[in-house]
C-alpha cells in the first residue's frame, strides 16, 4: 500500500481535540474481548473472547470467516495473538499451549505446548514458517517449522514483555523486564543492536520495511531507532505520566507511527521528530465504571483512514483529519 503525498504532509500542527465518533463501529464480540490483532493492511482481525474464542474477520466485509478453539471442552484463555505479514495463518497462544492456523481453509497446522515457563508474547513470519515465543523466564524461543529447529535467545535476564520478528523471520525484537530491547539474528542468535531503558521494556514493534524499530518502557519513554545503524530517530513527545503501549503499528511509507494504549488512547506520530498529531479515544466496554477499554490492535487502512479493535468488542474505524 503506497500512500500519495498529500499523506505525507499532513496535520503541520498537532491536534489538541480528542476524538470519540469513529465513522464506523462493528461488534465483533459482545462482553468485551481478551486479546485482538489486525492485520498490516487492515484486511482481517482476529479477536479473543471467553464467549466466542477465536473469532477471524474479514474487516473489508465485516463477515465472521472462522471460530477456533485450543481447549473446546474448557472456557477460551488465549491472550496473545498474530497475523503473519502476508496474512496467510494467525498464531495463538494461551499461558502453555500455542497453535497455528491457516486463514484460506481456517485449518489448524499444529497445537505446540511449553514444558517450563510461560508464554507471554509471540509473533509469527511470512507463510507462518517461523515462530517467536517470548517466555516469562527470560527466554525467547524461534521455531522454524520446517525443519522443526529451535533457537534459544538467551541475551534478557528477567521476563519477556513484547517481541516482534520481521516478515521473513531473519531478525526478531524482544523486550524485557531487565530494562532491555534487543535486536538480534535468529540464525544465530546473536545481538545486532541493544536499546537501553530506564525501566522495563514493555512494548517492542518492527517496522515491516526493514527501516525502524520501536521501544518503549513503562515511564513514558518511547523511542523509534534505526534498525541498520542502531542510532535513534526520535524519542515520542509524550505529555502522559507512565504512558504504557499496548499496540503499535508503523505506515507503510515510514513517516507515521500509530499506537494504542489501555487508557483508550490510539495516537498518530511522525516518526522523524516524534511530535503527536491526532488523538482518539475508542468506544469504552459497556458497563465498565470507570469507562475504559484496552486497545488490542491498530493498522492503517488508508492515507485517511485508521482501524481499531479494543477489548469493548468493537472494531472501529477513525478518520484522519488534514486540517
Amino acid at each position: 500500500m503506497k500512500y500519495p503525498v498529500l499523506f505525507l504532509t499532513f496535520l503541520i500542527a498537532s491536534c489538541t481535540k480528542v476524538e470519540t465518533t469513529a465513522l464506523q463501529q462493528w461488534q465483533h464480540v459482545a462482553q468485551g474481548s481478551y486479546a485482538a490483532e489486525i492485520a498490516n493492511d487492515g484486511h482481517y482481525a482476529v479477536v479473543s473472547s471467553i464467549q466466542d474464542g477465536l473469532a477471524f474477520w474479514d474487516l473489508r466485509q465485516n463477515v465472521l470467516k472462522y471460530q477456533w478453539q485450543h481447549t473446546p471442552e474448557q472456557d477460551n484463555l488465549v491472550f496473545t495473538l498474530a497475523i503473519s505479514p502476508d496474512n496467510s495463518h494467525v498464531f495463538s497462544a494461551d499461558q502453555q499451549t500455542f497453535a497455528l492456523w491457516r486463514t484460506d481453509n481456517g485449518e489448524n497446522v499444529g497445537f505446540w505446548q511449553l514444558d517450563q515457563s510461560s508464554v507471554r508474547d509471540i509473533a509469527v513470519s511470512a507463510s507462518g514458517a517461523h515462530l517467536l515465543i517470548g517466555k516469562s523466564d527470560g527466554a525467547v524461543q524461534h521455531i522454524t517449522l520446517a525443519s522443526g529447529r529451535r533457537l534459544e535467545f538467551l541475551g534478557h535476564t528477567e521476563k519477556i514483555n513484547s517481541v516482534a520478528m520481521s516478515p521473513n523471520g531473519r531478525y526478531a525484537l524482544s523486550g524485557s523486564n531487565d530494562y532491555q530491547a534487543y535486536l538480534w539474528d535468529t540464525s544465530s542468535a546473536q545481538i545486532v543492536h541493544s536499546f537501553s531503558h530506564p525501566s522495563r521494556v514493555s512494548k517492542v514493534a518492527l517496522d515491516p520495511q526493514g527501516r525502524f524499530a520501536f521501544t518503549a518502557d513503562s515511564q513514558s519513554l518511547a523511542r523509534i531507532w534505526d534498525i541498520q545503524t542502531g542510532a535513534l530517530i526520535s524519542t515520542l513527545q509524550i505529555t502522559a505520566r507512565q504512558q504504557v503501549f499496548s499496540a503499535v503499528r508503523f505506515s507503510d511509507d515510514g513517516q507515521y507511527l500509530l499506537t494504542g494504549a489501555p487508557t483508550r488512547s490510539l495516537v498518530l506520530w511522525r516518526v522523524n521528530d516524534g511530535k503527536e498529531l491526532q488523538r482518539w479515544r475508542v468506544s469504552p466496554r459497556k458497563g465498565s465504571r470507570p469507562a475504559s477499554a484496552v486497545v488490542h490492535a491498530v493498522a492503517f487502512l488508508s492515507p485517511t483512514r485508521i482501524i481499531s479493535e479494543s477489548s469493548s468488542g468493537f472494531a472501529e474505524v477513525w478518520e484522519i483529519n488534514y486540517e
